[in-house]
């Protein structure tokens, strides 16, 4: 199903000299695209050269209450952390620019975040110091029972006695309660 044409000779330029000059043309773009290849790509990288992928580490910490310890030992100890981590985040990976660290805290079966450390590596780098960067949760001493006076819903309501006068009659059928 292939069909054949009859190329007619130029009337301008013969037919030879074109034939000279096709052969030529096919194989100096073969040769100059292999030979060029490497040239333009490294010119290009010189020129505009790829873009950095930096991105933010996220590290979540949780922590558990030790017995007797107080809310202000427990921050520290959660600034400790996330300095740590913070660190161990710079050194791991030098495309990480941003670090985000939320410390939990676990205690009496509560679990709540005591603090948020956002920081850049430029920041991190002139004062490595969690406390300049960190964001501390006011709702954080409540939410884990740090509360300087504890109210419990028992201890909120006194007892009272029960009055007897007030004590509903029996129901029918049962005798009433002697006095």
């Amino acid at each position: 199903m292939s069909r054949r044409v009859a190329h007619q000779p130029s009337s301008i330029i013969p037919f030879s000299v074109i034939s000279q000059f096709a052969r030529k043309i096919r194989i100096v773009p073969i040769a100059f695209l292999l030979f060029s290849a490497f040239p333009v790509w490294f010119a290009w990288e010189a020129i505009a050269p790829q873009i950095v992928r930096a991105y933010t580490a996220r590290v979540d910490l949780a922590i558990d209450r030790l017995p007797e310890e107080n809310y202000e030992t427990l921050l520290r100890r959660a600034e400790a952390a996330a300095r740590a981590a913070a660190q161990r985040s710079f050194d791991q990976d030098i495309l990480v620019t941003d670090v985000s660290v939320i410390v939990s805290v676990q205690s009496l079966g509560a679990i709540a975040p005591v603090l948020a450390l956002d920081v850049t590596r430029p920041q991190w780098r002139t004062r490595p110091d969690p406390q300049r960067w960190a964001t501390y949760f006011k709702t954080a001493r409540a939410l884990l029972f740090f509360e300087k006076n504890p109210v419990t819903p028992n201890s909120a309501q006194s007892p009272v006695p029960p009055n007897p006068a007030q004590n509903p009659p029996p129901p029918p059928g049962q005798p009433a309660p002697s006095k």
